[in-house]
């Protein structure tokens, strides 16, 4: 590819308890997913995310969950579908408030953690998730992991789908990401991520924990935030990829 859009999922504290540096962070990427108070998050936090997102003219999205405070949104939970389209249209017009006041607006849709994972292949969960998008604003789009079921019903639904890799997650054979819980989820070693970036951009290749080359076309890239380095390990890998000739853009 030509251009990418960095992602980082932001706005991940409560009260007095912060999890991700934003306002370093934010200097990095082009894209914020802003936790919405569902998995972390409350009013104050998303309100300071979006103004600090706005003064860099950084997108802003909504980051919707499992309402699971206490699990950070890792945890598997059965929520029926009404439900969960609901919470997810919640989600999305509480932090579209802040959005507005700081001037800009909610600009895509991104869903968190055991969510994320369950709307791969769950079409029940991910035709909730669709309809709580569709409930908030019809014309956002929907990041998500390639060849899910979420992008799939997204796309029938009308709504914009954008595909999204992970430089620092492991993958499966069947380009899905090795759970957190298994050894190896996570790729911890800095030069490791940074080069799985470049080629993630470049070639829409990645290695697979079993060793196997497999294809990951992505329009964006995730580095999550609660890493630890998260921002030094983001400057590095926007500056190799700028160095290998790769524009670092938002995709909205």
């Amino acid at each position: 590819m030509s251009s990418i859009d960095l992602n980082a999922d932001l706005g991940e504290g409560f009260g007095r308890w912060q999890l991700t540096d934003d306002e370093r962070l934010l200097s990095v990427v082009t894209s914020a997913n802003v936790a919405c108070g569902f998995h972390a998050g409350d009013a104050a936090t998303m309100r300071r995310v979006c103004e600090q997102a706005a003064e860099r003219g950084v997108r802003i999205g909504a980051q919707v969950s499992y309402r699971d405070l206490a699990g950070f949104g890792r945890r598997a939970m059965d929520v029926p579908p009404a439900e969960l389209a609901a919470e997810v249209a919640y989600q999305i017009g509480a932090l579209e408030v802040f959005a507005r006041a700081a001037g800009t607006r909610v600009s895509y849709v991104k869903p968190h953690g055991a969510l994320y994972n369950r709307v791969v292949h769950d079409e029940e969960q991910a035709g909730a998730v669709v309809d709580g998008v569709l409930l908030a604003d019809a014309t956002l789009p929907v990041l998500g992991l390639p060849g899910s079921r979420l992008l799939e019903l997204a796309a029938k639904a009308g709504l914009p789908t954008v595909t999204e890799a992970f430089a620092d997650r492991a993958y499966t054979d069947q380009g899905t990401l090795v759970p957190r819980g298994q050894d190896g989820a996570v790729v911890t070693d800095p030069e490791a991520v940074v080069e799985r970036s470049v080629g993630l951009a470049r070639s829409g290749v990645v290695t697979s924990r079993a060793g196997t080359q497999i294809e990951v076309r992505a329009r964006s890239l995730c580095l999550h935030g609660d890493t630890p380095g998260a921002v030094e390990l983001a400057r590095r890998v926007r500056a190799r990829l700028e160095e290998s000739g790769v524009r670092v853009e938002a995709f909205v």
